[in-house]
């Protein structure tokens, strides 16, 4: 049942992830490779010529590369960099530790910093996950609001609503906007757009300060508010900046901001796929089914019960297996069918018929529409689950 379907989509969505690390491996290796051949041609070329023209072997100046590139990893540079150990910088170190980011510019190099990084990440990433959740329930409870507020007044434009008295309007609301909710492609429609002027906006400031070109920046952009950091590009690394404090603070904001919304973003997204497993395993279902309906329907058509008369027309499986009870013989003949056969193959809808009358006489209770299941809105884990709660609670009571 449940637990069988779960399996399935965790097996198909296993399957999926793999094949699409695959391709992607196969694109980036095909883009990328070149390149690094051609680069590492080149620097072996620049090495031979610099041993050659100031007489040094090639071993000596390997070993003084190695220890350059010990002083990399601790942060020394050659061209002058801010302390990265400084308060200023120690804080936009656990900037990128608590948000999952994690640049790489700047690691710990003792084994204190190391082991107090273990314990302050492990409590910092969870706060800051948990901040990141209460703000995608805020940000999908105004989403929703403000969309509901425009499908209102698209119902009364079309005269669905009255625009006399509120409590006229509050009870054509209930009516008309029943369990009426969002659907998750408009809030990953508006996510994507908030995303790129939110992107588009830093890109616009880090160009020109930093000194990238617009396309390296929206390249940044998405780095970090993805939280992949790959370190390649950081921002606010120089010693000194024009407007230092406003451009520290301005970095900050659209960090925070990048990276809220990007969240959302890849969790609105983690529902289309959702969607679209579901999708995928109820057409694989339903072609199981239809052919073994057929296999079944094929091994049983031509078959002879003792004691019953098969007549000779097409018979599907509901009336196969109808035809194999104990009142076989009577409903055949055209006899009326006794009260107590009657309640045993009717036992269900009977079950559902009191539960009904109950819910009537004591008041429904609050029910989720069709459309929360076909927009997606249900079900998930941890800030999936806020995402589909807020958006099944964000309907006629607001």
């Amino acid at each position: 049942g449940r637990l069988n379907a779960d399996n399935a989509r965790f097996l198909l969505l296993a399957v999926l992830i793999l094949l699409y690390m695959l391709c992607g491996a196969a694109v980036f290796s095909a883009i990328e490779l070149p390149t690094e051949r051609e680069a590492k041609e080149r620097w072996e070329e620049r090495l031979e010529n610099f041993t050659r023209r100031h007489n040094l072997s090639r071993a000596e100046l390997q070993g003084f590369l190695r220890e350059y590139e010990e002083a990399n990893v601790a942060g020394i540079r050659v061209d002058d960099i801010r302390p990265r150990w400084d308060f200023t910088g120690a804080f936009y170190f656990v900037g990128t530790v608590v948000s999952t980011i994690g640049f790489g510019m700047t690691t710990p190099a003792t084994v204190g910093g190391k082991i107090f990084l273990i314990f302050y990440g492990l409590i910092g990433c969870a706060g800051t996950i948990l901040f990141f959740n209460l703000f995608l329930e805020r940000l999908i409870t105004v989403i929703a609001y403000v969309m509901k507020s425009c499908h209102e007044r698209q119902l009364r434009r079309k005269g669905v609503l009255p625009h006399n008295s509120r409590r006229a309007s509050r009870t054509s609301d209930v009516d008309s906007l029943a369990g009426w909710k969002p659907s998750v492609y408009y809030v990953m429609l508006i996510l994507c757009v908030a995303s790129l002027i939110i992107s588009c906006c830093a890109s616009a400031m880090y160009t020109p300060i930093e000194g990238w070109s617009y396309f390296d920046s929206l390249y940044f952009c998405f780095v970090a508010f993805s939280t992949i950091g790959f370190g390649d590009l950081v921002s606010s690394q120089n010693i000194k900046y024009e407007s230092q404090g406003l451009y520290r603070f301005g970095n900050f904001v659209f960090i925070l901001m990048g990276v809220c919304c990007i969240y959302s973003l890849f969790n609105v997204i983690s529902i289309v796929i959702k969607q679209s497993i579901n999708w995928i395993l109820k057409k694989l279902s339903c072609k199981c089914c239809h052919r073994c309906q057929r296999r079944l329907f094929r091994s049983r058509r031509n078959v002879v019960m003792p004691g019953n008369v098969r007549s000779q027309r097409n018979i599907s499986i509901e009336t196969d297996v109808v035809n194999e009870s104990d009142t076989d013989g009577r409903r055949l003949s055209g006899e009326m069918i006794s009260m107590k056969d009657f309640l045993a193959s009717n036992k269900v809808s009977l079950a559902i018929m009191q539960k009904q009358l109950s819910e009537t006489a004591n008041g429904y209770p609050r029910q989720m529409s069709c459309n929360s299941k076909q927009n997606g809105f249900s079900g998930g884990v941890g800030a999936l689950a806020i995402m589909n709660n807020r958006l099944a609670e964000t309907s006629v009571d607001r």
